[in-house]
């Protein structure tokens, strides 16, 4: 499952009303190869579901991962920080074994 802190909620909540979508969107979360640390994080709004996708809904949410980034984000939550030190998404990811500097790329 992945989960989603209330920070998170409130700005997928916002960027989905000021984008106009409808309820069929989800937010789709995913890994791609790339970044300093070896793979890296995507975040998209998406209104299909795949045959393979896994779907969560955790705080009213819906989140939909393809099965392969799913081996890589399960037991994940997603954040978000308007802080100094940084403002965006950013995954707690416990199957990372590094992480970059950033915070948005990691390695297994």
């Amino acid at each position: 499952m992945i989960t989603v802190s209330d920070k998170a909620k409130t700005k997928v909540e916002h960027l989905m009303r000021e984008a106009d979508l409808d309820p069929t969107y989800r937010l789709r979360a995913s890994v791609a190869g790339g970044g300093c640390s070896g793979l890296s994080y995507k975040l998209d709004f998406d209104n299909e579901v795949k045959p393979m996708d896994q779907e969560f809904e955790d705080k009213g949410v819906r989140v939909v991962v393809d099965m392969k980034s799913f081996l890589y984000l399960a037991g994940t939550q997603l954040d978000f920080s308007d802080g100094l030190n940084g403002k965006g998404f950013f995954f707690d990811n416990p199957n990372a074994s590094r992480t970059c500097g950033c915070g948005e790329s990691f390695s297994v």
